[in-house]
């Protein structure tokens, strides 16, 4: 027998980073233990305040001066007055909207000075590009933001000079996002959130961040309360273009204490800097380019990296939860182990409700998979409120379906429609196509069919 497992694929939206897209995970060929009843029991994490003025201050300087390449940025860069955000000719349905609804939240949330109408020295272009034009140009972004450019043209035009080397900017006043035109309408969402806001903010990610769309673990993908705070304190007044990291840090504690009052004073905090190997091991354990063996091994060896730099934090969670996807086939036991250790690392850990529940949707999927619907029911349904929350139309898609098919095995047939008819409802804006949505629904009754034989 065959138990597949769901590997909820994680979106890239990276400024021309090396990151390869993560892909599904191989198919187990072994039944899984029952997830243990202290799992099942398990607490959701505390929900997050915002961190203090001190450490608001080390996560900007350190968001803000590198490159996700590892690269060091000499000066600060920022457009200097209103901007005006554009879509070019050929969006997709839905676009606009989205992006209606974002400068909204820029406007009303990071108090930023921008608009969707043209004439502003200022200005961002979205442009939407085949997949096949975006990968030939840029390799494994699945969405990247360019400066000193307009449009696909003119990004192609110059795209090996100095001018798109965010190294070389000192002050932005041009800059164009580009997004796959066959995109569904969340990843256009996704990518707006996180390419927007890096044109208009900081321009690294950081691994270590548990409550940002600025993490490669991709976790988060609309912009969170931490991010507009960061988004508002990148555009005060107190700081300018072309200002070193020094001059930044030293107006820093003015600018904190000024937007977020309750947050303390701002003293030296150290922060943990994640080395490159485990960028490079998270990024190939996720890639679609190795062998799965290969891949398994790269997670081993972040998770190796993470227990030598003695993390407790997201960096050692995601590597766990990273082993626990690709070990399924070799590993099952070790796999339902491994999320069971990201979980407790991530229910210890403030505002890791999303992280938790992505979690819960893989466990959901092995207990469906395994005959086992009451704990399936158990974990979609702690699973969903944090879902619906982060507005992931894809994940609350699939946990619906997991839903429906342990409520037919459970015998609740009115019940497994209605989660049926939830799940058609969000799947075409996550998924983007009706044969994909197809895909995930036949995916997820295979997994209930190997349950079905386990007993």
């Amino acid at each position: 027998m065959q138990l597949a497992a769901i590997a909820i694929t994680l979106a890239a939206c990276v400024p021309q980073g090396d990151r390869q897209p993560s892909t599904r995970a191989s198919q187990p060929r072994h039944v899984i233990p029952e997830i243990g009843a202290d799992l099942m029991a398990a607490p959701a994490a505390p929900r997050a305040a915002m961190p203090s003025n001190a450490q608001l201050a080390r996560d900007f300087l350190d968001l803000t001066f590198a490159l996700e390449t590892g690269r060091d940025l000499t000066y600060f860069s920022r457009f200097e007055g209103p901007v005006s955000i554009t879509l070019a000719p050929g969006a997709p349905s839905g676009a606009r909207e989205e992006l209606e609804r974002l400068i909204a939240r820029l406007r009303n949330e990071a108090g930023l000075s921008v608009t969707t109408a043209p004439g502003q020295a200022n200005r961002i272009t979205v442009a939407f590009v085949s997949e096949r034009q975006l990968q030939s140009s840029v390799p494994n972004a699945a969405c990247f933001v360019a400066p000193n450019v307009d449009g696909w043209d003119d990004f192609r035009r110059n795209r090996r000079g100095g001018s798109t080397d965010w190294t070389q900017v000192t002050t932005r006043r041009l800059a164009s996002v580009f997004i796959p035109a066959g995109a569904p309408q969340q990843e256009i969402r996704d990518c707006l959130h996180e390419e927007l806001s890096q044109a208009l903010g900081p321009l690294n990610d950081l691994y270590r961040l548990p409550y940002s769309v600025w993490n490669d673990d991709n976790f988060h993908t609309v912009l969170t309360r931490f991010d507009m705070l960061i988004l508002r304190a990148y555009n005060a007044p107190e700081l300018r273009s072309g200002m070193t990291e020094g001059a930044v840090a030293a107006q820093l504690p003015t600018v904190l204490a000024r937007i977020n009052p309750g947050g303390g004073p701002v003293f030296e905090t150290y922060s943990s800097p994640t080395p490159r190997a485990y960028i490079s091991a998270i990024e190939a354990a996720l890639g679609a380019q190795s062998n799965p063996s290969r891949r398994l091994g790269s997670a081993q060896e972040a998770l190796r990296i993470a227990r030598a730099e003695g993390w407790h934090d997201t960096r050692a969670a995601f590597a766990w939860f990273a082993l626990g996807r690709l070990a399924m086939r070799d590993d099952p036991q070790g796999a339902v182990q491994a999320l069971s250790n990201a979980r407790t690392i991530y229910a210890g850990i403030p505002g890791t409700a999303i992280h938790i529940a992505h979690v819960d949707v893989q466990l959901a999927a092995v207990a469906l998979g395994t005959g086992r619907a009451e704990q399936a029911l158990t974990l979609a349904d702690r699973s969903l409120p944090a879902v619906q929350a982060a507005q992931n139309g894809a994940l609350i898609a699939t946990i619906q379906l997991i839903r429906a098919e342990a409520l037919a095995r459970l015998g609740q047939p009115e019940a497994s429609r209605q989660a049926r008819l939830d799940s058609a409802n969000w799947a075409r804006y996550g998924f983007g196509s009706d044969a994909a949505a197809r895909a995930r629904a036949t995916e997820i009754a295979l997994l209930a069919k190997a349950g079905a034989q386990v007993n």
